[in-house]
């Protein structure tokens, strides 16, 4: 039962991580069309 719960817990420890590096990739993402919508050199 120790095992199981062991396991649950670090797959729900990683999903979590994976979550947080989506949001992280998604707001640089949104950034980057505003950088290049404003005109800067290199981001379009």
């Amino acid at each position: 039962m120790k095992k199981i719960l062991t396991v649950i817990a670090l797959s729900a420890t990683a999903f979590g991580l994976q979550a947080c590096n989506t949001v992280r990739g998604a707001a640089a993402d949104v950034e980057s069309v505003g950088d290049c919508v404003d005109g800067v050199e290199g981001n379009c």
